[in-house]
């Protein structure tokens, strides 16, 4: 998916071209959206495993909630493993998903991850990305929400974004959050701990990516010399790595964001912070804990990265290619 941390990178990436290979604003941001567009099909099976053992580990249970995706107490249900049975690892969250939902399932939020793969990746500037960032929020939320859960019936039609929004609006509480501007406040939990991965992401992605491909290059004898073969491999073997350290080194700081996102109490949630969060994660879990879901999301970011990169760079040197020869 791209989810929105190699979304962030990737708007990075629009900035930057190969040396011989300059292209307009508009080429710049084809390439980005479809890169962005086949990254969010691809790897959307790992972040439905890396959201839901995360979800997990922060005291939701295993079996759907209602329709409109409204938290209830779950003490009790969190110590019935028999009728509610843990995810053990990331295959078996597929094996549970598509024997008991079906194999579509793994692509729950795919159609979130693509509604926010256009702002996200095909705007260029810090305080632009940011600002796509805060106006697109809550469907990331929905995105989070919507992987989450297993479906209490196989077979029945899901919630989708909007449906999703709406019920976290209007879930009923015991507070007293009556305010609309608190209900809809809701929509943006969890944005700082985003907003606080994201930055880190890009800056290893950035310091690792460029040294990676310059020595992959120099070992295959650069562009001109290789080709599309080249251009490929190269960009997508330092993308992959890239998103393999970015990744892993902030996976603190996702699983925060998806503990706020799939907080239940609603005054809790407003409440918290990033920094709380993570004290609350490492007293509960430790490293281990900090670490929830670190393989799937290490799968998702690596090749999310590699395929953004690899394609984008795909793109502009097949448009270089056509305006020299034309």
């Amino acid at each position: 998916m791209p989810s929105q941390n190699s979304s962030s990178f990737q708007s990075n990436q629009t900035k930057s071209s190969s040396p011989d290979f300059n292209l307009s604003l508009s080429e710049r941001a084809l390439a980005a959206a479809g890169a962005a567009f086949l990254s969010a099909v691809i790897v959307n099976p790992l972040d439905v495993a890396k959201t839901r053992l995360q979800a997990q580990a922060a005291g939701v249970p295993y079996q759907n909630l209602p329709s409109t995706c409204r938290f209830e107490p779950n003490t009790v249900m969190l110590h019935d493993t028999k009728r509610f049975p843990q995810y053990k690892g990331t295959l078996d969250v597929f094996q549970k998903v598509i024997h008991e939902e079906g194999f579509s399932r793994l692509w729950r939020g795919t159609n979130a991850s693509l509604a926010l793969a256009v702002p996200t990746v095909t705007i260029a500037g810090s305080v632009a990305r940011s600002l796509a960032c805060v106006t697109c929020y809550p469907v990331e939320l929905a995105r989070t929400r919507m992987q989450a859960f297993k479906d209490a019936q196989h077979g029945t039609k899901l919630p989708g974004v909007w449906k999703t929004l709406v019920g976290v609006v209007s879930a009923d509480t015991n507070t007293n959050l009556h305010s609309s501007f608190r209900s809809f406040r809701f929509l943006w939990t969890g944005l700082g701990a985003q907003l606080s991965r994201d930055v880190p992401f890009s800056a290893v992605c950035w310091a690792t990516l460029e040294p990676v491909r310059r020595r992959i290059l120099g070992m295959w004898g650069g562009h001109e010399s290789g080709g599309v073969g080249v251009v490929v491999g190269a960009n997508f073997a330092a993308g992959f790595v890239a998103g393999v350290l970015a990744g892993a080194s902030t996976c603190p700081l996702d699983v925060a964001k998806t503990r706020r996102q799939i907080e239940k109490d609603r005054v809790r949630a407003l409440r918290m912070t990033t920094r709380q969060t993570l004290v609350e994660i490492w007293r509960d879990g430790g490293m281990k804990g900090l670490f929830t879901g670190v393989g799937p999301r290490v799968g998702r970011t690596g090749p999310s990265v590699g395929i953004v990169v690899s394609f984008y760079e795909l793109v502009k040197y097949a448009l270089h290619t056509y305006t020299t020869q034309h």
